[in-house]
């Protein structure tokens, strides 16, 4: 009997007997979560904008320049 797609299995269902994480030490759940939402940011980009940023290292050298140039020791205040 197939699964239709609305349906999910139940959680935990393929999870084997012998992985009890109970007997393991030193494991806490989202341990690192608070870490990791702190370090990731993600900015969708405009259909118009996009294409002139082909990855990440693009878009951060273009907005450290804007910073460079736009920062108030730049501005000669």
């Amino acid at each position: 009997m197939s699964i239709s797609p609305d349906e999910s299995p139940e959680p935990g269902d393929d999870m084997r007997s012998e992985y009890d994480f109970r007997k393991l030490h030193g494991v806490i759940r989202g341990k690192y979560a608070d870490a990791y939402k702190e370090q990731l940011r993600i900015v969708r980009l405009a259909d118009d904008v996009a294409p002139a940023f082909p990855d990440e290292a693009v878009v951060n050298n273009a907005l450290r320049e804007y910073l460079r140039d736009h920062s108030p020791a730049s501005s000669g205040a």
